[in-house]
């Protein structure tokens, strides 16, 4: 069923109505397809209610509930990963656009999850998948959490979010694990935002995810005890403020870190790292 060629789509208001129905009633087959499309095409609308409470709510729905057919799923899929999906104004800082781009990561991870439970992505899809959310996760500029009047955009929440379910996948291998690893680590050193919005937290849950596939805790070790060497050597190139903005960013990251690992014994060395890189900065 080619969903995104054959179907016109709702226009907003009138997508946001026959939602707010549908909750209240089954999901009937022939307007699924209608929906479907409808909600793709509007994933990132600035309107909070049905971005977020309806588009997104009901795509958990449909996918966590088995309500989409497999090579759906796949379309889907590969829909996300273009220019007007997953790179919609990617480059951008404080436009509406980031809202398609997080909000069609959210649904990558829904996609991504059904596919953990039901494999039927084949490896090429998700080693496509994989090289585009290391490509978004690197090029994305806009890092803000809510948005007033607007509700969340959290665009690294939602990519790690959907980095976390593609480190779960059984077709990713050890390498893939240091590769993730790597680019979400880079998404620390930032150093035009704070994180405000416990973004550390959700970079976190992938990371550890590295660590609990079998990644040795040994490469992260690495990157904790490089911290106070990448500190040392970019004050001396950054702005003042721009420095200050990543140290907090690198301090808050530890501790969290340090917190979350705090009761797992495996992990008690590179928690002693973690203590002594925040004694050290």
């Amino acid at each position: 069923m080619a969903i995104l060629s054959n179907v016109d789509p709702l226009k907003a208001d009138l997508l946001k109505q026959v939602l707010r129905d549908t909750e209240k009633r089954k999901w009937r087959e022939e307007n699924k397809s209608i929906l479907i499309k409808s909600m793709m095409v509007h994933i990132g609308s600035p309107d909070n209610e049905l971005r977020d409470g309806l588009i997104y709510g009901t795509f958990c729905e449909l996918v966590l509930g088995d309500e989409i057919e497999a090579d759906v799923l796949s379309e889907m899929l590969k829909s996300c990963l273009n220019e007007q999906m997953l790179f919609k104004g990617i480059g951008e800082s404080g436009t509406d656009s980031v809202f398609t781009r997080s909000f069609t990561s959210l649904l990558i991870a829904l996609i991504l999850h059904a596919d953990n439970q039901k494999d039927f992505l084949s490896r090429e899809s998700i080693f496509e998948v994989k090289d585009q959310l290391i490509s978004y996760i690197t090029l994305e500029k806009d890092l803000r959490g809510f948005v007033v009047d607007k509700g969340w955009a959290h665009s690294i929440a939602h990519i790690a979010d959907a980095i976390d379910e593609l480190i779960k996948n059984k077709k990713i291998t050890a390498d893939d694990y240091v590769e993730l690893a790597n680019v979400l680590w880079g998404k620390i050193f930032i150093t035009d935002y704070i994180y405000i919005h416990d973004e550390e937290e959700r970079i976190l849950i992938p990371l550890l995810e590295t660590l609990k596939q079998g990644l040795p805790y040994e490469v992260i070790q690495g990157f904790v005890e490089n911290i106070p060497v990448e500190l040392e050597k970019q004050k001396d190139q950054l702005a003042e403020e721009n420095y200050w903005c990543l140290y907090a960013n690198c301090k808050k990251f530890l501790k969290s870190f340090y917190v979350e690992i705090d009761n797992d014994p495996d992990l008690l060395p590179l928690q002693r790292s973690i203590g002594a890189c925040l004694s050290e900065i």
